[in-house]
């Protein structure tokens, strides 16, 4: 289910590798939180998909889409990072000010 089904209420049939969907409307995005499954059933990843209507010179519509895939053993890490970058914007972000530029420790190995 994705953009236009959302959009209109439709569902469509699933393929094979998806398990569970959870869009999420954001203003002018919608995020789709998708649960898949490898070949075979044997384990499953998260895609993130942001989705962006934008419309063209003729008055047709697009969507715009950008991707993330999560694997199970990123899951924790990732997770971590989401919500010590929430804290950071909450805690220092929202007073009008633009903070100073801080950048975490990452070795280029680490990439």
């Amino acid at each position: 289910m994705y953009r236009d089904d959302f959009e209109r209420g439709f569902t469509q049939e699933r393929g094979a590798d998806d398990v569970f969907s959870k869009p999420v409307r954001a203003g002018k995005r919608t995020y789709f939180f998708d649960v898949k499954s490898t070949k075979g059933n044997k384990d499953f990843y998260l895609t993130i998909t942001e989705s962006k209507r934008r419309q063209e010179r003729d008055g047709s519509f697009t969507y715009d889409k950008h991707k993330i895939f999560l694997y199970k053993e990123d899951f924790e890490k990732f997770r971590e990072g989401l919500d010590e970058v929430i804290e950071y914007i909450k805690n220092n972000c929202f007073d009008g000010e633009i903070p100073q530029r801080e950048v975490a420790d990452v070795e280029f190995e680490d990439l």
